[in-house]
């Protein structure tokens, strides 16, 4: 048997990486098709790809546009996008990465494979791997302290090319997928976290920001896809919020590193939950 190593392409703040063996056990063992309405880096996509249990076509959705068309181009025109990559390795400086990080301020006219080139090598480049834009949509991290950064790493791209073949990426708000699950469908949620504190909120992966409000729109798709006959999973921080809104429903919880805190000390283990209705 062939082993698969297709892994994520970008890093993406609260990644699941890290997460994927505790998840094992809550894995339905067979479902139709896989859906995930917040996918970012996609982790549990690559896992599930990886491991032949993805059994055909599998939806991938997020609300930011730029990520999107990455995965687009990743699937249909690697070749392109590696030679684009290619070219900002061997500019890369910091000059050059707030030029490119301007773009966007400038309203450039980029074909599709500029943009996905364009937002890998800013994640691979910026601080912490964070991807944060402000009120106007603009990409506002700045460059991190890397020696040598590895922006192009074509084995990563093209294994994440072959898993996304069956899939069928597009940009899009949450609720849409309450118009597209199917009984026996297999949904995984990712959402924006609940925030521990009145301080540690951070939803600046979009202009908009994710308030208690989506959390409790999110709680309803839930149980109307629960309702549905779908098999639902989702991830979210252990708060009050959280609890409330799930109870009706299995909750496990499951330990994850910090990735984002400013205070090193508080990059220990925390307590996540995970969220069933099987």
């Amino acid at each position: 048997m062939t082993i698969r190593n297709a892994k994520p392409f970008i890093k993406w703040v609260g990644g699941k990486q890290q997460l994927l063996t505790q998840f094992e056990a809550y894995f339905p063992p067979t479902f139709h098709r896989y859906l995930e309405p917040f996918v970012g880096g996609g982790a549990v996509f690559f896992h599930l790809w990886n491991t032949r249990r993805l059994p055909g076509q599998a939806l991938l959705r997020d609300n930011n546009a730029e990520l999107i068309n990455a995965y687009r181009v990743v699937r249909d025109q690697v070749d392109d996008l590696i030679r684009s990559l290619a070219e900002h390795q061997s500019h890369h400086s910091k000059t050059y990465y707030y030029q490119i990080r301007g773009l966007d301020r400038e309203a450039a006219e980029l074909s599709d494979v500029a943009k996905a080139a364009r937002t890998i090598y800013l994640n691979r480049t910026c601080y912490n791997g964070l991807y944060r834009v402000n009120r106007r949509g603009e990409f506002n991290a700045p460059m991190g302290n890397y020696k040598a950064p590895r922006i192009l790493r074509e084995n990563v791209l093209r294994a994440a090319s072959a898993a996304l073949q069956q899939t069928t990426p597009a940009a899009g708000d949450f609720r849409e997928i309450a118009d597209l699950a199917q009984p026996s469908d297999f949904v995984y949620f990712d959402p924006p976290y609940a925030p521990l504190s009145k301080t540690a909120n951070f939803t600046g992966y979009t202009a908009e920001s994710f308030q208690d409000s989506d959390q409790r729109d999110l709680a309803e798709v839930f149980t109307q896809l629960t309702n549905r006959g779908c098999l639902c999973m989702l991830s979210n921080a252990y708060t009050p919020l959280i609890l409330e809104l799930y109870r009706p429903f299995r909750v496990e919880t499951v330990y994850a590193r910090r990735a984002v805190n400013s205070d090193a000390g508080g990059r220990g283990a925390i307590k996540e939950v995970v969220v069933l209705n099987y």
